[in-house]
């Protein structure tokens, strides 16, 4: 069997929509429909249903799809493990990050990497929790580096280091005089927060939940980066709930301003996840004991 035809396949089911996998693989869409008959021919059953203009998966479909994502996966593998054996091969690491670790954590660590490991070539990818665990479970990155809640029983997970949650408010609140606030203060005040899919958000509310005053906190408004949040904090905005890595520079500035929540203390752990394989990449088991030696 061709590969390449189990990849069509999966392409095709990821899709949804065979243009759509025929505009990836700069491919006609009969040839795209050719690989998908063959491969229904190689099984002898309709892996698609084609009626109602949709394209859905059959019973059968659905049942070869895993074993074909698992076929595909150790292909690759096994491509990758016979090239890391011959001579001149030049390995990548692919590393992918959330985006408050990616952006203000994992800098000064591949930078430290590198001189230690400067044969290695590194890739990284920053976007949210989500996205990165799906990314690793695709395997389209090596390992992850996450913070929020990591929910799967097929990867590995191991804690990489504790991360302090902080509240952030502008320089004329009227909290820059007090050490301290009550949690209760927290239901009069605009909260800013990451988008619904962001790590940091998720725990947070978690927190807020367990306390009995999330519903009472009024949601002013959403946005898509810890940059845009620190930009409305400091304009007066409202205030926010951010890792403290985030904006110790501009804390140290006096540009925000930190005040802590009486008796509570907002602390949340950074994620080293991967998927257990047959073969392990040099590259991975030495970042894999440079982190553990980084944060030991």
């Amino acid at each position: 069997m061709n590969i390449q035809v189990l990849k069509t396949f999966l392409l095709v089911v990821e899709t949804g929509s065979i243009n759509q996998a025929a505009k990836s693989l700069y491919l006609s869409q009969p040839a795209i429909t050719k690989q998908i008959r063959q491969l229904e021919e190689e099984y002898g059953a309709l892996l698609f249903d084609r009626s109602d203009g949709r394209l859905t998966l059959t019973d059968s479909g659905n049942i070869l799809y895993p074993f074909a994502k698992t076929m595909v996966q150790d292909y690759n593998l096994s491509k990758e493990a016979v090239a890391a054996n011959l001579e001149g091969y030049e390995e990548t690491l692919n590393i992918g990050a959330s985006l408050t670790i990616g952006e203000y954590l994992l800098p000064r660590l591949l930078g430290t990497f590198k001189k230690q490991y400067p044969d290695y070539h590194l890739s990284l990818v920053v976007e949210n929790t989500p996205q990165i665990l799906t990314h690793l479970t695709d395997d389209k990155i090596d390992l992850a580096l996450v913070e929020g809640l990591v929910e799967t029983s097929h990867l590995s997970v191991e804690r990489l280091k504790e991360d302090e949650l902080v509240l952030i408010h502008s320089p004329e609140h009227s909290w820059s005089t007090r050490e301290n606030i009550a949690l209760e203060e927290l239901t009069h005040e605009r909260m800013i927060w990451r988008e619904p899919s962001s790590g940091t958000r998720a725990i947070i509310e978690n927190f807020l939940t367990e306390w009995g005053i999330l519903e009472k906190i009024e949601s002013y408004m959403e946005l898509g980066s810890t940059q845009s949040i620190k930009s409305a904090v400091e304009a007066g905005l409202g205030v926010s709930i951010v890792s403290k890595l985030t904006v110790a520079r501009e804390i140290e500035q006096g540009i925000i301003r930190e005040v802590k929540i009486r008796d509570i203390e907002l602390k949340r752990n950074l994620w080293i996840v991967w998927a257990t394989k047959r073969f392990t990449k040099k590259s991975v088991r030495a970042f894999m004991e440079f982190i553990r030696n980084q944060y030991s």
